[in-house]
């Protein structure tokens, strides 16, 4: 029987009395060098300054500049911690430090027990001989990451990276030097929680569970390592770890002398963990108990697990090289979107920040987030999330968009780090997948490298040899990949495709945005697309409280220091001006740019979803951001949708209607990703903008679940007799698509005739309210800008197309106080007919 008291060993994070000092230096204001502050922990320099009213908020206006002084800063925390009666009895008094970014010493009582140089592992130290009158004076000194990063890029000799600090020279969050929607923070501190741990006898120091499914079975095979005290006797004693899940018992015995032990439990008739959309998510308490040799319980590991089986299919075919993920033996149609740290200081995300983000990520219909290696390994309350939900994950490792030294001390730095990681995140469920790198292997071989490189090495034994020897090791049950994008190759360098080709493995897509327009992603016929994108500006109400320029344009300061992208505006006018005229006015250039994005996501999803079983797979670029700014996510940096969220859901839905065209005919794709049969007729119509039928035609479709298939449109019915005037509409299953024959610009949409009303919401919270709008012409893309009336107003519906006649209910959630009728405004409700509305009243002008 497994115990059920608490361990007898005691544990608290040391949360109060730090203070942070600024030592004096180049670069530190006069005022703040040598100045003792308060400190927050975790917490952050950046943070800890703004707390206490030193500095202006970074992510406000040009502020970023401002503080660019901060990472060229050394800086200091302290503290003094009392330890109780019951910690001094204990034979260790441990120091745990969850995350130091990056270099740092620490010193207890002024002695130096610890240097780090990473900002992605954990450490702990042995404090008893430096407790004094019953107290640890603790000290973590930081050297300043941007000079660091510089000294050590000479050190390890130059390699080729994005963006203008030597990133890839330094164990830190490489996005915190800033990335093409990031804020240069360039940040130090105690990032994630730091614990006084005291404990007797032995602890639990690591914990591996690899859950796996044998026919009907559920199967846990775990190893642990417990580490001794080093008092007297502790050695030679004998230890007993019990392991219990879904009501299986083990103990796994561990002689005097020993340190690790291993088992194997069965749980029969195991109920499996799913994907979201394809069964539940069945999830197992594991109990993991260390008892000594008198029955004591001395540590105590409580998880939760599930049982699933991960494969990748690509084995090559006919057509080049598929990657399907494939779970439970059921292949999965991936809907995916990558994901960057929430915020630029992370120590700011809790469990309920995720909850929020994984919450719209749900409403976008998605079922796999790829954590992108320029971020974090995301914290366990990430996963636990997506374990809950259902929601795959892949994490990559933390190699990003450049080359990196294999020599020391890089090379035991990222073996360290990835070890750990795999150790930490393997046993949730979610993850199914691990990932060499984002674009390191693509960019050696296209991107000038090797060239700049001059023999040096770049990376390749961790992709090819460290980290699937790892993955293989510690966490059997996971999958990996050398890269993304990836084509497939023993070594780099080996006969095979080009990395990046459609035709093999997965692929990134970003000519588009850089060169060319979103229609042209019908050009590829790709197998698995993890990245590709569009930009947009964040919500209104987010511009409003992060930039204050007078007057706020697209070009006025504050917009462009919000604007990472290289060129990005310029990119934003040529994707825009063939489909929408560039508005003058500032709230119409907000509105059709973001309108712009949704509409480039979709036809991209929408297109890649057709080609299914060929293709199988797109994790669009980016779910989230993390801090205010102009990019290609879907939700802005202060966590409000982009219209991008409801094309999502809309490009992502489980019965998926599309017409997409096929040389110079057009055809209907049907999906059906859902767990159900669907047999209905496919009804396409051709109608002209007033509504008149002018052909139809219709086909019955019985499509299995996970299943499509496509239709060839009738060559008279898919030729308009006026192309700017009329349109087809598809339905089946419950599901409709339109195609108009023309961009926007070059139709005669109508100015939008619209009734509007608010109505009674019966069984609504109180917090909600229902907008009813009719349309009396054909009106594109209806979408409620809500966070105008209100910032935390919320739409849970947008990006409407409405025939004449029709009429949509949206329920918005509206902050107590706020007048309902406001949402009925004009400036409220976009459409694009607005958009050529505005051009026409120009052009009369």
């Amino acid at each position: 029987m497994i115990p059920s008291t608490v361990p007898d060993r005691d544990s608290r994070d040391i949360t109060e009395g730090w203070t942070l000092e600024l030592a004096a230096g180049r670069t530190v204001p006069t005022e703040l060098a040598g100045r003792t502050i308060p400190a927050a922990v975790p917490g952050t320099v950046h943070t800890d300054l703004l707390a206490a009213g030193l500095i202006p908020d970074p992510y406000l206006d040009d502020n970023e500049r401002l503080l660019a002084w901060i990472g060229s800063a050394d800086s200091v925390y302290r503290t003094r911690v009392a330890l109780t009666p019951t910690e001094l009895a204990h034979e260790r008094i441990d120091l745990a430090f969850d995350g130091l970014d990056t270099i740092a010493s620490v010193r207890l009582g002024g002695t130096e027990v610890l240097r780090t140089a990473n900002q992605h592992r954990s450490y702990r130290v042995d404090a008893r001989g430096a407790i004094d009158a019953g107290a640890l004076a603790i000290e973590v000194a930081f050297s300043a990451p941007v000079p660091a990063a510089d000294a050590a890029s000479l050190s390890l000799g130059y390699r080729p990276h994005v963006n203008h600090h030597p990133y890839n020279a330094l164990r830190k969050m490489a996005c915190s030097f800033g990335w093409d929607w990031g804020i240069d923070t360039a940040t130090s501190g105690i990032w994630r929680p730091v614990r006084v741990e005291a404990w007797s006898v032995a602890r639990l120091s690591e914990l591996r569970l690899s859950p796996a499914v044998d026919g009907a079975d559920g199967v846990v095979d775990v190893v642990v390592e417990v580490e001794r005290s080093g008092a007297a006797g502790a050695a030679e004693s004998a230890l007993e770890v019990l392991v219990s899940v879904g009501g299986v018992e083990r103990s796994i015995p561990i002689a005097a002398g020993d340190s690790t032990g291993t088992a194997r439990l069965v749980v029969a008739d195991a109920r499996l963990w799913w994907p979201r959309g394809y069964g539940e998510q069945e999830l197992y308490d594991a109990v993991v108990t260390l008892v000594d040799a008198d029955g004591v319980v001395r540590d105590r590991r409580d998880r939760r697990i599930g049982f699933r089986f991960v494969e990748i299919d690509d084995i090559a075919d006919e057509l080049g090289t598929p990657f399907v993920l494939v779970v439970n033996g059921q292949r999965i149609v991936v809907r995916g979107a990558n994901w960057i740290p929430d915020d630029a200081f992370p120590h700011r995300v809790d469990r309920a920040r995720y909850a929020e983000r994984l919450a719209q990520a749900e409403f976008a219909n998605i079922n796999l987030l790829r954590v992108w290696g320029g971020g974090i390994y995301e914290h366990d309350d990430f996963f636990a999330e997506a374990d809950e939900r259902g929601i795959l994950t892949w994490q990559d490792f933390l190699l990003a968009c450049a080359a990196y030294s294999e020599e020391e001390p890089l090379r035991s730095e990222i073996e360290a780090e990835a070890r750990e990681a795999i150790i930490r995140l393997a046993d949730h469920p979610s993850l199914v997948m691990m990932n060499g790198n984002n674009e390191n292997i693509w960019g050696y071989e296209e991107w000038n490298w090797q060239h700049r490189l001059e023999g040096r090495t770049w990376g390749a034994g961790y992709y090819y040899d460290l980290f699937p020897a790892l993955v293989s090791e510690l966490a059997p049950h996971v999958r990996y990949t050398p890269g993304s994008p990836f084509s497939p190759r023993t070594v780099a360098g080996d006969d095979g495709p080009a990395q990046n080709a459609p035709d093999h493995g997965t692929m990134h897509i970003w000519d588009l945005w850089n060169e060319k327009d979103y229609p042209h992603y019908r050009d590829y016929r790709p197998r698995f697309v993890a990245e590709f994108g569009w930009q947009a500006p964040a919500a209104w109400a987010t511009i409003e409280r992060s930039i204050h320029d007078e007057p706020l344009t697209p070009e006025s300061p504050g917009m462009i220091v919000h604007q990472k992208a290289i060129d990005g505006n310029v990119k934003l006018t040529d994707g825009l001006v063939a489909h929408l005229p560039l508005p003058n006015d500032m709230r119409q250039w907000h509105w059709a740019m973001q309108l712009n994005q949704a509409t480039a996501i979709r036809t991209g999803i929408e297109w890649f979803r057709s080609l299914t079983p060929h293709c199988m797979g797109t994790v669009v670029w980016q779910l989230n951001d993390c801090w205010p700014v102009t990019s290609w996510s879907a939700v802005d940096g202060d966590g409000r949708p982009k219209p991008l969220l409801f094309a999502l859901r809309r490009a992502h839905a489980d019965r998926l209607v599309t017409i997409q065209p096929e040389g110079d005919a057009l055809r209907v794709a049907v999906v059906n990703d859902s767990v159900h049969a669907v047999d209905d007729e496919v009804r396409i119509a051709r109608l002209a903008f007033d509504g008149t039928v002018i052909d139809e035609w219709t086909q019955r479709a019985r499509l299995p679940a996970h299943d499509a298939v496509s239709l060839m449109v009738p060559d008279a019915l898919g030729r308009p007799g006026d192309r700017g005037a009329e349109l087809l509409v598809a339905e089946w299953g419950g599901e409709r698509a339109l195609w108009f024959f023309a961009e926007y610009r070059d139709s005669a949409l109508p100015a939008a005739v619209i009734d509007r009303e608010i109505v009674a919401a019966p069984g609504e919270p109180a917090d909600r309210v229902v907008v009813r709008v009719t349309a009396r012409t054909l009106v594109r893309d209806l979408t409620l800008a809500v966070d105008t009336v209100h910032p935390d107003a919320r739409a849970l519906d947008g990006l409407i197309d409405l025939l004449s006649g029709e009429s949509v209910d949206i329920t918005v959630t509206l902050p107590a106080g706020t007048d309902p009728a406001a949402l009925l405004d004009d400036s409220v409700l976009q459409t694009a007919n607005q958009l050529l509305d505005a051009r026409k009243e120009r052009d009369r002008a």
